[in-house]
């Protein structure tokens, strides 16, 4: 269940993210972050979702991994120090490795 919830808290926040980008971010960097960051959490938000009753593991990864990249890229759209980037990947890697493993869990079935 947990999973659901923070599946669902995290698509309403790629909404927000997302609408912030289009209409208030300060300029196009700013707006581009939050524009990849949102897509990315609301596509792992959507794949937890569709996953956590099979592979729970893996959509507990990409909930992870998703809220590290976006949130990276939202804090620096917001002013952080451009630094956090370098954490942006490790992020990334969460979701690749979620992938991997949702795919591993399918093809044993």
């Amino acid at each position: 269940m947990m999973i659901g919830v923070l599946a669902a808290l995290s698509a309403a926040l790629a909404v927000a993210a997302g609408a912030f980008g289009a209409h208030a971010a300060a300029g196009e960097q700013q707006a581009e972050w939050l524009r990849t960051g949102g897509m990315y959490q609301m596509v792992h938000a959507v794949a937890a979702l569709a996953i956590m009753g099979r592979a729970p593991g893996a959509a507990w990864t990409l909930l992870f991994g998703g809220a590290i990249f976006a949130l990276t890229l939202y804090a620096m759209a917001l002013g952080a120090p451009r630094w956090l980037g370098a954490v942006t990947p490790i992020g990334g890697t969460l979701l690749i490795g979620g992938w991997l493993w949702a795919g591993w869990i399918y093809l044993k079935a």
